[in-house]
């Protein structure tokens, strides 16, 4: 499954799983809990694959991040949880990130980033980035 079919839902925990949409907005199921919610075209909406991370030079996909801390972490989950303090949460994003911008990206942006990595690679999604994008980063290396 990709990160196209992910969602964030605005005043909603966690992350959802598009299953279809109806006349007046979609039904997605929860990867915390598996209920399914109805939401309508009206809510704040966020698709992952739609979200990036701002570097000092760019902005990256926040599939690509995702990716990174997969790399770092060996395939497994985060070494911390997205309840730590402020400083190790920058510290550990500086270290999957160095270049990311400081000023811009808020630790409660980070916290949300380990907390999303987390629900999704419990739910077996480690998919983040397309064969061929990986194949290409693997050349530029």
């Amino acid at each position: 499954m990709s990160l196209e079919k992910i969602l964030s839902i605005g005043g909603k925990p966690g992350l959802y799983q598009l299953l279809t949409q109806t006349r007046s907005g979609f039904v997605a199921e929860s990867l915390l809990d598996k209920k399914r919610v109805t939401v309508s075209a009206h809510s704040n909406v966020s698709v992952l694959s739609e979200i990036a991370i701002y570097t000092l030079d760019e902005e990256i996909p926040l599939g690509e991040v995702f990716q990174k801390i997969l790399l770092k972490e060996k395939g497994g989950k985060t070494a911390i949880g997205h309840k730590e303090d402020k400083l190790k949460l920058e510290e550990y994003f500086f270290e999957v990130l160095p270049n990311y911008d400081e000023d811009r990206v808020y630790p409660s942006d980070i916290k949300k980033v380990i907390q999303w990595y987390n629900i999704l690679h419990e739910n077996g999604i480690t998919e983040f980035v397309k064969d061929s994008d990986s194949e290409n980063a693997l050349e530029e290396e």
